[in-house]
């Protein structure tokens, strides 16, 4: 088969769509599959726009020797009217991969509503989706008022390769030392960061840590409001910023933490999630997206409203306190982790979808 894929960048992006989109390109070739990479460049919203009248890319599409082209949706701006274009001049069929739908994220409504529009003449372009949840399927048939062609894959829980034993767990859980909380993520303000840490120093100093892994140059004017948020509140000696780590090196960190918190505004999955549940991490998150088809409140971890910064704190404190209730919610959480398909399943049943529309 060959395949195209459609993408902003470099596929070595650290995010979870791109993490989805590299590992399913690797599968593919594994399987014999030629896939080629359609790399457009970075640029700001309008600017996507303007790439509908490139007549270079059209060129691109229209000669381009493909069975099937793959376009992730977080380049629908680029794509809307392209794919209109050229689609009685190619001969293989588009398929859209959507992690999680733009007018999805918390933002004016005013503004959801152009990203919608265009995102919805987008989703009309398209032959069938490749979905990273049932979530975002039906928030995509929501919008066009129907079904097409479409497979949900959910992200693999393998990744990280956790080989954390259930003793193991009970132990972390027990340790007599302040409650250990991680946040994996980039640090942008949909990910929740200054939530979390708002939630934090409403607690006792000496009850918790907080490390904090992701890059912290997606959106520097954040990233210094957290460092502000930080000084402002004498919190250097309990908050590290860690940055970018190698997976090895995340995989380290998680095993010694005992909660993920990431409160984000908006998850089409949230990788990280069933990620930190393999190393037996209950997970603070917030009830939206596809969240609530991984955590269950209060028996693998904890759903807590956007913004809800009392809420949050009271979990945190709750676990520190009970170190036995802390002990089975990890366990459930480690229990979940084993249900969720792997990479190569989910990667499997993506290539049966796309086989089956080049056929």
């Amino acid at each position: 088969m060959r395949l195209g894929l459609i993408i902003y960048g470099d596929l070595q992006n650290v995010s979870g769509g791109y993490i989805y989109d590299r590992i399913l390109v690797e599968h593919l070739r594994r399987k014999g599959d030629h896939v080629e990479v359609i790399s457009l460049p970075w640029r700001n919203y309008p600017r996507h726009l303007a790439d509908n009248v490139s007549r270079t890319l059209r060129r691109r599409l229209c000669h381009a020797s493909l069975d099937v082209l793959l376009e992730d949706e977080l380049n629908h701006p680029s794509l809307f009217w392209v794919n209109r274009w050229v689609t009685d001049k190619i001969s293989y069929p588009i398929v859209s991969l959507v992690h999680h739908l733009r007018c999805s994220e918390s933002r004016p409504a005013w503004q959801n509503l152009l990203y919608q529009w265009v995102e919805r003449l987008y989703l009309l372009s398209v032959r069938g989706f490749v979905f990273n949840s049932k979530t975002t399927a039906s928030v995509v048939e929501g919008i066009l008022g129907s079904k097409r062609p479409a497979v949900v894959a959910y992200p693999g829980r393998d990744r990280l390769n956790p080989e954390m034993k259930q003793d193991q767990i009970i132990e972390r859980a027990h340790q007599p030392i302040p409650i250990q909380v991680v946040f994996v993520g980039n640090v942008i303000p949909r990910k929740g960061l200054d939530v979390l840490i708002s939630a934090l120093g409403h607690l006792p100093r000496d009850t918790w840590q907080l490390e904090v892994i992701g890059s912290l140059t997606m959106d520097p004017t954040y990233t210094d409001s957290v460092r502000r948020q930080i000084a402002r509140n004498g919190l250097e000696d309990r908050i590290r910023l860690s940055g970018l780590l190698h997976d090895g090196e995340l995989a380290s960190r998680l095993a010694q933490s005992h909660i993920l918190a990431v409160p984000s505004s908006y998850e089409g999955f949230g990788m990280v999630y069933i990620e930190a549940m393999g190393f037996g991490l209950p997970v603070i998150a917030s009830p939206v997206g596809a969240v609530p088809e991984l955590v269950a409140h209060g028996r693998n971890g904890f759903l807590i409203p956007p913004g809800d910064t009392a809420g949050l704190a009271q979990c945190v404190q709750a676990l520190q306190l009970d170190r036995e209730r802390l002990a089975r919610v990890s366990l459930a959480a480690l229990r979940r982790y084993s249900e969720h398909p792997t990479w190569i399943e989910s990667a499997d049943r993506i290539r049966e979808f796309l086989l089956a529309c080049v056929e």
